[in-house]
């Protein structure tokens, strides 16, 4: 029976309550992840240090003049660059630590590389966030205290994620939360003086900016690293865990191009267009190399249609980590891609193309063609196995003389001892890759095994008498493919609700302080209509009425009524509320936006990408009055409470309101759009 390589295994995945989930895990906790983070967290620093000492002495080589101060700023430099130079060389230690992430079971196979997650320091966003709620919305900014103190905590919670689907859940929480907080209190126009900072995962440089978008990238990469620590973490040992690491590592690529195509300007080396195609190309290769194991999980029959299907998938996996490391060798990715990665998949692509030579020896030279056997299945398997047969040899030739196939199969088996020998020097060549063990391990048992099996067949003339293998045709039954995330998925409640609908209480739109307007129905009519759907917009005004009078104006949006918030109140509960109130005098707080362009609903259907459509309850529009001469005397118009006895008198036509972008009301919970609607236009320039 032919050796199936065995795949590993994690741990069962902590269940934990939803405290530990908002909390994030201890980041005191003394768990090999949680050291090997905090040593990031402490060489981050130490990078940060050395490149301001490395700009200090560029500047002053600049403007001194002094050939002694030269020679001696020239000299700290050598010495800053080295210091540079070693804590890169730690850091890319720290990147190939993967035995921290690896399964705890005992396992013959070979390890899988994670991404770490990014570094960023701390943020406060109370001052920022009451100033503006304040200067901007006109609402006292204490009565949000609460709100802004569950945002900082859900960012200081996005810093140690767990290492499952609640970490993932977190993390997408927060980016969705950030797409609230961005349309909320980040206008276009101008900056708003928060500083966020996140360290590059590769090569620890500090990248500061004050703009949400940096903030919303990397959570977004975190994600993707998270999938990829998640996939290395479960059990390859199992079909259910190596399911679940090609399900992972797809939804890891997937995630790295959603950041690719989205944010397409980052200033972050790590999240740049080049290097995220060759992580998701990474990605990819370990979720098929998965596909590989979990063919070979309960052994590979040494049958001869078994034994074509195994070599092809095992050139599928050489063949992508070939591209992988082709990927890693340009530029300008291959001056900060650890040359370990690089050296882990030449490796890999050497390893897995001699497992496929390896398989094609083992059909050819165990398995002769015997009368009654499938002549024409197994021509068009082994026709099908290369890209073209040999010179001199045809499929079916080769099956039925014996010579043939063994020269055949002893011709593929030293390609694969080459092969295994390359694989082996490679590994050799890396200080990293030698310190790995299992790695070591696993190479040189294969190496054994074709070296083994070769010298069972060896003559005296192999020297002369073989031809040069040709190579395996890939092919695989499960083509791996990236899994795009699905933010509409979770459901996430706006922080800051009260502000009102972002349809209309958002940064990028501008309206007058509240007015109190105190007025009262006269014999039940209120002198005006109502139209919208949350926040409820003034329409037809009699400009007699006392409403009118007091200063109330078409087009202004109801705040609140008797001290009642009324922004995420529908028409008919406004409505009711007026009704209540119609005995006496009633104080109305309204507000007008500045642009005329935006204070009215369109009568034509608005709709913008990724954002749910949402129809008025109630819209009444008179198509003869745009028709009527300006100078015709105004009739009194008719009052909203008397509409239902009336309404035959009038046409009413539905207009779609202004997108909500999934806002939910309070005490409620709504399925939010596409991650679209989460992002301004503005996410593609940056």
């Amino acid at each position: 029976m032919t050796d199936a390589l065995l795949p590993a295994a994690p741990q069962p995945l902590e269940k934990e309550g939803d405290g530990y989930f908002r909390k994030g895990c201890n980041p005191l906790a003394q768990t090999g992840r949680s050291k090997l983070q905090n040593q990031r967290a402490a060489l981050n620093q130490q990078i940060l240090k050395a490149v301001r000492l490395r700009t200090g002495a560029e500047n002053l080589l600049k403007v001194a003049t002094n050939q002694k101060v030269k020679e001696q700023v020239r000299l700290e430099l050598s010495f800053v660059n080295s210091d540079l130079q070693m804590l890169k060389e730690e850091l890319e230690g720290l990147n190939i630590s993967v035995g921290v992430y690896q399964s705890t079971e005992e396992a013959f196979t070979i390890p899988l590389i994670p991404l770490g997650l990014k570094e960023t320091k701390d943020v406060d966003f109370s001052v920022v966030l009451k100033d503006f709620i304040l200067e901007h919305y006109s609402e006292d900014s204490y009565l949000y205290e609460d709100e802004i103190a569950d945002l900082m905590d859900l960012r200081q919670a996005c810093r140690t994620p767990s290492r499952d689907e609640a970490g993932v859940e977190l993390l997408m929480t927060y980016f969705i939360q950030l797409g609230f907080v961005e349309s909320r209190f980040f206008p276009p126009t101008r900056q708003m003086g928060l500083l966020f900072t996140w360290y590059d995962s590769l090569t620890g440089v500090p990248v500061s900016q004050q703009n949400l978008l940096l903030e919303k990238a990397s959570i977004l990469f975190n994600v993707g690293a998270l999938y990829t620590q998640i996939g290395t973490r479960c059990n390859r040992q199992t079909q259910a865990g190596l399911e679940s690491a090609v399900d992972a590592f797809q939804r890891a690529a997937g995630v790295l191009n959603y950041l690719k195509e989205t944010f397409t300007h980052t200033p972050s080396y790590d999240m740049s267009p080049a290097m995220l195609s060759v992580l998701l190309k990474m990605m990819l290769a370990q979720a098929q190399e998965c596909v590989f194991e979990k063919i070979s999980l309960p052994g590979i029959r040494n049958e001869f249609f078994a034994l074509v299907k195994v070599a092809q998938e095992a050139a599928k996996v050489g063949e992508v980590y070939q591209q992988l490391h082709a990927a890693m060798s340009q530029v300008p990715v291959r001056e900060n891609i650890p040359y370990s990665w690089a050296s882990v998949a030449r490796v890999k692509a050497h390893h897995y193309g001699a497992l496929a030579h390896y398989f094609t020896a083992t059909l050819l030279i165990d398995h002769q063609l015997k009368p009654g056997a499938d002549e024409d299945h197994q021509e068009k398997c082994l026709s099908q196995l290369y890209h073209h047969m040999p010179e001199g040899l045809t499929p079916l030739a080769t099956l039925k003389n014996d010579q043939q196939r063994r020269q055949l199969g002893k011709s593929h088996l030293r390609r694969a001892i080459a092969l295994h020998e390359e694989s082996v020097r490679e590994a050799s060549l890396c200080r990293k890759l030698r310190n790995i063990e299992v790695l070591q391990e696993v190479l040189s048992a294969a190496h054994q095994r074709s070296r083994l099996k070769y010298a069972q067949h060896q003559e005296e003339d192999d020297i002369l008498t073989l031809i040069d293998a040709p190579d395996i045709l890939s092919k695989t039954e499960q083509e791996v493919e990236m899994i795009l995330p699905q933010f509409s998925k979770l459901t996430v409640t706006d922080f800051f609700q009260k502000l009102g609908p972002l349809s209309v209480f958002s940064a990028n739109k501008r309206w007058t302080p509240p007015r109190t307007i105190r007025f009262a129905a006269e014999e039940g009519d209120l002198g005006f209509t109502l139209r919208g759907n949350a926040p409820v917009q003034v329409h037809f005004l009699d400009p007699h009425c006392s409403a009118a009078l007091a200063g109330a104006k078409e087009g202004d949006y109801i705040v609140s009524i008797q001290v009642v918030d009324c922004k995420w109140l529908t028409v008919s509960e406004v409505m009711k509320l007026l009704k209540s109130f119609a005995e006496e005098e009633i104080e109305m707080k309204v507000v007008s936006l500045l642009d005329s362009t935006s204070s009215m609903h369109s009568k034509c259907a608005t709709y913008s990408v990724g954002m749910q459509k949402t129809y008025s309850m109630i819209c009444l529009a008179i198509e003869d009055d745009d028709k009527t001469d300006k100078t015709k005397k105004i009739s009194k118009k008719l009052s909203f409470l008397s509409w239902g006895t009336n309404k035959n008198r009038q046409k009413s036509a539905s207009t779609l309101c202004l997108p909500s972008v999934g806002v939910a009301r309070p005490q409620s919970k709504k399925k939010l759009p596409a991650p679209f609607s989460l992002l301004n236009s503005d996410s593609f320039l940056y």
